[in-house]
C-alpha cells in the first residue's frame, strides 16, 4: 500500500518616450526649444478619446463574449479558470461539505476529499474513522473503516514510514502528508453520479534532522466515483494510478527545518472547480 493511496496577464510592447528637459536649456545647436504646434497633436487627443468612449461601450455590452478556444481540440482558458462558485456551504468536522449539486459541485467534492484522505489523520485511528464517514457515502463506509484500519494502521507500515504506533511522529519529528490538487476532470456527470478524476502532487516523509524518511514529492491522478446522497456527494469507490510526472527543475533540496517550518507555517485550501 503506497503512502498516496487513501498570467493571465495583462502585457503587450509598448514604446516609451523619453521627455526632455525644457526651459531655459538651449539645445544641441545652442537654439532655445520651441514648442511644435500642430494639427497632429489634436488629431492624437481626439483619438484617444474615441478610444476611451469604445472602451465603455464595449465593457458595458450585454450578452455573452465570444468562445475564444482554440479549435485544435486543446483545453481553452475556461478548462482551467476558476469558475467563482461557491464550492461549500459547510464542514464536518475538517472535511468541507456541502457541494453544489451540479458537474462543478461534484469536481470540487473530489478534490477536495483528496486532500483529507490523503492527510495525517488516516494514520490515527480515530481520526481517521471521522474523516471516512463524512467522505464515504452511508451504505460503504463501515467496509471502507474496516479495510482502511487494516492498511493505515498496519504497525509494520508504521514503523516503516518511521511513525510510533499510535500514528503519529516521534519528538523532533514533523509527520508532512499533503496532497495538493492540480487540476479535476469529470470522466461522467448525471445528477445522481459522477466519476471525477484529480491530478494532484503529494508530499510525505518525516521532516527533521533524525528523519530516515525525508519529505519527497510524488505524482498520482485518484478517480472518485461520487453518489448523491443525503444533500451532497460521497465518496463510493477510489481508483489510483501514477502520474502524469512532470520534469523536475534543479533546485536545492531544503533542509529538514526548513520544510518542518513551512509544513507548520502555510495553510491549506479548499477546492473549488
Amino acid at each position: 500500500m503506497s503512502p498516496g493511496d487513501e498570467h493571465d496577464g495583462y502585457g503587450g510592447s509598448g514604446q516609451t518616450r523619453t521627455r526632455l528637459p525644457e526651459g531655459n536649456t538651449g539645445d544641441v545647436h545652442g537654439g532655445t526649444r520651441r514648442p511644435a504646434r500642430s494639427s497632429r497633436s489634436l488629431l492624437a487627443g481626439l483619438g484617444v478619446v474615441a478610444l476611451l468612449v469604445a472602451a465603455i461601450a464595449f465593457a458595458n455590452r450585454g450578452g455573452t463574449p465570444a468562445d475564444t478556444s482554440p479549435s485544435s481540440g486543446t483545453p481553452g482558458r475556461a478548462a482551467t479558470a476558476p469558475t467563482g462558485t461557491r464550492p461549500v456551504t459547510d464542514t464536518d468536522g475538517t472535511v468541507p461539505t456541502g457541494y453544489a449539486h451540479d458537474e462543478q459541485g461534484a469536481q470540487s467534492a473530489a478534490a477536495n476529499y483528496a486532500v483529507a484522505l490523503g492527510s495525517t489523520d488516516m494514520y490515527q485511528k480515530g481520526p481517521r474513522e471521522a474523516l471516512i464517514r463524512s467522505v464515504y457515502a452511508p451504505e460503504v463506509a463501515d467496509a471502507r473503516v474496516t479495510d482502511l484500519d487494516k492498511g493505515y494502521g498496519d504497525k509494520t507500515l508504521l514503523g516503516r514510514i518511521g511513525l510510533q504506533e499510535n500514528g503519529t511522529a516521534p519528538q523532533g519529528l514533523t509527520f508532512v502528508a499533503r496532497t495538493i490538487p492540480v487540476g479535476t476532470k469529470a470522466e461522467k456527470y448525471t445528477p445522481e453520479r459522477a466519476t471525477v478524476s484529480v491530478w494532484h502532487s503529494y508530499l510525505f516523509g518525516l521532516a527533521g534532522d533524525e528523519s530516515k524518511n525525508p519529505v519527497s514529492e510524488a505524482w498520482y491522478t485518484k478517480t472518485y466515483e461520487l453518489r448523491w446522497t443525503e444533500g451532497d456527494w460521497k465518496v463510493v469507490d477510489v481508483r489510483q494510478k501514477d502520474g502524469p510526472v512532470p520534469v523536475g527543475r534543479d533546485q536545492r533540496a531544503s533542509t529538514a527545518q526548513e520544510m518542518a517550518d513551512a509544513v507548520e507555517q502555510f495553510g491549506g485550501f479548499t477546492y473549488a472547480r
